[in-house]
Formats: structure tokens, C-alpha cells, sequence
């Protein structure tokens, strides 16, 4: 190896070494992009899905699902929980905005039809808090429940524990608590990807 070549290796060097950052640099700069303003990841801590989502379950939902259209009934959606919007819940569209839904007798009554709400997702009979309650659904927002309704912490319970928590103070405003915004929706789940690849819809 003559002199001329042993002053260019570290040169090729700091070269090599300086496009590496760039690859790593940039694949950080992606990651960052798609986690912000496509994908959001989210954990089922609990079995509120069961049987479409068990626990420990990971999913992937597209932020752009809702870019230019809305949520629609049936939507399994990822949203900030409205009692804490630190937290990320996961459940399934009820009822859209403007509308009436009455929960009577374990099956659900939109805009006071006669027929029940076909809900074949729902992985046994709904005993737990099963009746008795009606919605009128916000403009701007929607009525979200778990399909395992008899183990789901969803619509039904948030007030009290907006409540129980001190986000409300009377029972009027605690009422509040029961419906999602559209600004908490963070994206439609798409897919599970851990411990197993699914699609969700």
C-alpha cells in the first residue's frame, strides 16, 4: 500500500462512517413522520373486545382513515379515553352523531326503530348493564362500546367515573363523559400485529 492510499482510508472512513448517520438519520426522521401523522400503535390491556382483540393484544391504526370521510357504525376506532385522554381506549362505533340510541333488553335501538342493531360480534349473551339506558349522541361525536359488553369498561360507566375521578362534578356534567369527540379519535384499527397478524376489518 503506498503513502497516497494510506492517507485516503480515513478518509473513506469518516465517509462510511457519515452515510450510515445519514441512513440511520433519516429512517429515525420516517419513523417519527408515520407515528405522528399515519399510524398510531395501541396495547389491549384488557378483554372489552374479546372476540375480535384478546389482551395483550397490539394493534395498528391509520390516522388518515378519517381524513376525508367519518367514523361510520361498526368501525372498531383507537381514541383517547375521555375520562383521562392519556390513556388510548379501543372500541367499536354504536352511534353517530345527532342520534338517538336506546339500549333495551341486551339490544340496541337507533333513532327509535323497531329493529334491533345486528351485532354478531358479540362473543356471548349481554347481561351487565343491559337495559333502561338511553343516548342522545352529541353533534361531533360518538357513542362507543366494547364488544364484550359484560366485561367493558365503555359509554355505559364513564360517568361515574368521570365522577369517581373528580374530572365532573355533578352527575349533568359527568354525562358528558359518555361520548367521544372526533378530535379524541386518533385512527380506524387496521390490524393486530402482535402475537399474531390479523386484520380488524
Amino acid at each position: 500500500m503506498n503513502k497516497e492510499e494510506k492517507d485516503q482510508e480515513p478518509l473513506n472512513l469518516k465517509k462510511e462512517i457519515w452515510e450510515w448517520i445519514k441512513v440511520i438519520l433519516i429512517a429515525v426522521l420516517i419513523t417519527v413522520c408515520l407515528k405522528t401523522f399515519v399510524i398510531v400503535n395501541a396495547e389491549v390491556p384488557t378483554s372489552s373486545m374479546v372476540s375480535l382483540i384478546d389482551p395483550g393484544d397490539r394493534l395498528v391504526g391509520f390516522r388518515l382513515s378519517y381524513l376525508f370521510s367519518d367514523p361510520e357504525r361498526g368501525d372498531v376506532v383507537i381514541f383517547k379515553y375521555p375520562v383521562n385522554p392519556r390513556e388510548k381506549f379501543i372500541k367499536r362505533v354504536i352511534g353517530l352523531p345527532g342520534e338517538t340510541v336506546e339500549i333495551r333488553d341486551g339490544e340496541i335501538f337507533i333513532d327509535g326503530s323497531d329493529t334491533p342493531l345486528v351485532e354478531d360480534y358479540l362473543p356471548e349473551q349481554w347481561v351487565v348493564a343491559n337495559d333502561g339506558i338511553v343516548y342522545e349522541v352529541p353533534e361531533d361525536s360518538y357513542l362507543v362500546l366494547g364488544d364484550n359488553r359484560n366485561h367493558s369498561l365503555d359509554a355505559r360507566f364513564w360517568p361515574e367515573e368521570a365522577l369517581r375521578k373528580g374530572v365532573a362534578a355533578t352527575p349533568e356534567e359527568a354525562a358528558a363523559y359518555s361520548f367521544v369527540n372526533r378530535k379524541q379519535i386518533l385512527g380506524k384499527a387496521i390490524f393486530k400485529y402482535y402475537p399474531h397478524i390479523a386484520r380488524l376489518s
